[in-house]
């Protein structure tokens, strides 16, 4: 039996049903195309937040090791006692700003430090606890001959409250010149006092290559240390020429301990130089 013409063929018709929908069956990253670029652009933003959070949150420094010197016995007879130790010296690389470094002893007596204006050396003053300094910076002050105080932050230290505050900012300000040069206090000669958490006692006055580590802020030992060894160990002058160290051995025993005592004299003093240098 002949079909009129123009009549299609059932099969024929089913089989471009089964294309049409074969066509427009759209597929998985179609169907779900909006929701898959949201969740991918959360997912970014969220990298992006880690990582700077943890750039923000990693230290600016490490520590080896939190220095502590070893007990001495007591100096000779009539010996005038020099107070402080002599710690191993670190070096002097100058470093970038943001570069990292990790310091053999804390507090550090020298190693590496920026070498940038505002960022080191720091400018002199008291620094409070909440204020951000590295060590980068200021032990470039203690290259040009500055003395650096620090105090400890952790729970139950008395630097952090108001009145530790107090008294280091009365130290400041009544801070003499320095012992060589006479150079006035507020200066690249300093003092620096600033919050350091990585150090065994609860403050340390430091000068280049040279650390007094202190329980309490005993200022006259301060002010006692800074007069004989205070621009005199530093490897860069900034008068000329620098007086000589004290006859007397250095390294004396902790201040808590009853028996404090001299150690060998400290290198030569530094090399002749005219006026004040600019910092590098």
């Amino acid at each position: 039996m002949s079909r009129p013409a123009g009549a299609s063929v059932p099969g024929a018709r089913a089989g471009r049903r089964e294309r049409a929908r074969i066509t427009h069956e759209r597929s998985f990253t179609e169907r779900y195309r909006s929701a898959i670029v949201g969740v991918a652009a959360i997912a970014g933003v969220a990298i992006i937040a880690i990582f700077v959070f943890a750039s923000a949150s990693a230290s600016a420094y490490a520590c080896t090791k939190e220095w502590s010197p070893e007990p001495t016995t007591s100096p000779a007879a009539g010996a005038t006692q020099a107070l402080g130790y002599v710690q191993p010296d670190m070096g002097k690389t100058h470093v970038g700003v943001g570069t990292k470094v990790t310091y053999t002893y804390c507090p550090p007596a020298s190693s590496a430090h920026i070498n940038q204006s505002a960022a080191g050396p720091i400018q002199p003053r008291l620094y409070g606890p909440d204020d951000s300094t590295i060590p980068e910076g200021w032990v470039h002050n203690l290259e040009h001959g500055a003395m650096v105080i620090v105090y400890r932050g952790r729970d139950g230290d008395p630097g952090i409250t108001s009145a530790g505050q107090a008294a280091l900012k009365s130290l400041f300000d009544s801070f003499p010149v320095s012992p060589v040069c006479g150079i006035a206090p507020g200066t690249i000669q300093g003092p620096v006092i600033t919050r350091f958490d990585q150090m065994a006692t609860p403050y340390a006055a430091i000068v280049w290559d040279r650390v007094l580590p202190l329980d309490t802020l005993d200022t006259a030992q301060i002010v006692t240390f800074w007069q004989q060894w205070g621009e005199r160990t530093n490897p860069e002058p900034a008068c000329s020429p620098p007086s000589a160290a004290p006859s007397e051995a250095p390294s004396a025993a902790p201040i808590a301990s009853p028996t404090p005592a001299p150690s060998a004299a400290p290198s030569a003093a530094p090399s002749t130089g005219s006026g004040a240098p600019s910092p590098s």
